[in-house]
């Protein structure tokens, strides 16, 4: 953990031909955000200093060795650890390329060993591009796996938690599956998978501060297949893991229709079944402020939830939010693990 009076957080830049960079040193950059923290970019200075330009922006880099020198940096500079990934004029913004996805992970893995080490309070990560990390050849199926993998946490314990704001209230929805074929997802919806979903999402609430956390689970079939009609995946599956769960002490309820859950009053977090289940929801109350944080591994990561965006990368269009909301949870989840 971060030894200084407001923690350090690293910001990995993302996939340097999108939008990555540029919402990375607007968050930076931002007087709200370094009010409450230290941020510390890890990327490629070539990089920011090309989407500086395009942005508008004049952030004065100041290289660091590691995170554990940010208390170096002074004023105005922003601390950068830096990644050379790119020589002059090979980076392509806006352009799919197998040297974008492992820049972009070579940003976000350094900045988790970082925090392994204890140099930083938590990551978070600007967009990544699936297919530009599959172009590389790198096993790749969201950062969960990834952050699992960095950390030797077992992937079947790691899980993508989701935050938005809406209408005042913190929304919070945990995915059982994610990135896969949804005959795949339907195939790992087990008892044993369902029942560590609600475990991580119980853990992660009270890492952030929630004393007696209540959590909502969601069916896999229509309404919860009502009874039966529709499947018996809640009555097999599901429901036992429900059971497991209120044997160990969690307080929980359901299975409840993915079309209804969210509309459940008293929760503190919602576990859905597959992707779309949560990303459907979150995407249309919340397009560009959704954080995702990794939840069931030993540090505190959160990414933002949309996506690179090539179309306007190096436009100077895209929005922080997402980004300098993530950094303010983090920020406030690492307050609680430090007090805890």
């Amino acid at each position: 953990m971060s030894q200084y009076a407001i923690p350090c957080i690293a910001i990995a830049i993302g996939d340097p031909a999108g939008i990555g960079p540029e919402i990375a040193l607007k968050a930076a950059l931002d007087p709200a955000v370094r009010a409450i923290c230290r941020p510390v970019l890890f990327g490629d200075r070539g990089v920011l200093e090309t989407h500086a330009s395009t942005s508008a922006l004049t952030p004065r880099l100041q290289t660091i060795v590691g995170a554990t020198d940010a208390a170096q940096v002074k004023g105005d500079a922003t601390a950068l650890v830096e990644r050379p990934q790119f020589k002059p004029g090979e980076l392509k913004i806006g352009a799919l390329a197998a040297a974008h996805g492992r820049a972009a992970l070579d940003s976000a893995r350094a900045a988790i060993a970082a925090a392994m080490r204890g140099e930083v309070a938590a990551v978070v990560a600007a967009p990544m591009t699936e297919t530009a990390i599959k172009m590389a050849g790198i096993e790749f199926d969201g950062y969960p796996s990834f952050v699992a993998r960095c950390t030797g946490t077992p992937v079947e314990d790691a899980f993508l938690m989701i935050c938005f704001d809406r209408d005042g209230c913190e929304m919070r929805i945990v995915h059982t599956t994610l990135h896969l074929s949804l005959r795949r997802a339907i195939e790992l919806v087990t008892r044993e998978r369902v029942l560590n979903s609600i475990h991580a999402a119980n853990v992660a609430l009270k890492r952030i501060g929630i004393a007696a956390p209540r959590i909502a689970v969601s069916g896999l079939n229509p309404h919860a297949s009502e009874g039966g009609l529709f499947g018996d995946d809640e009555r097999l599956i599901i429901e036992p893991a429900i059971a497991d769960a209120r044997a160990q002490g969690i307080a929980v309820d359901g299975p409840f229709g993915a079309d209804t859950i969210f509309h459940k009053p008293g929760f503190d977090a919602c576990v859905v079944m597959t992707h779309d289940q949560g990303h459907v929801a979150a995407k249309s109350l919340a397009i560009d402020r959704t954080a995702g944080l990794t939840i069931g591994t030993p540090i505190l990561f959160s990414s933002v939830a949309h996506g690179s965006a090539y179309d306007i990368a190096g436009k100077n269009k895209a929005s922080p939010r997402a980004m300098t909301e993530a950094i303010q949870r983090l920020v406030g989840a690492s307050r609680h693990t430090r007090a805890a």
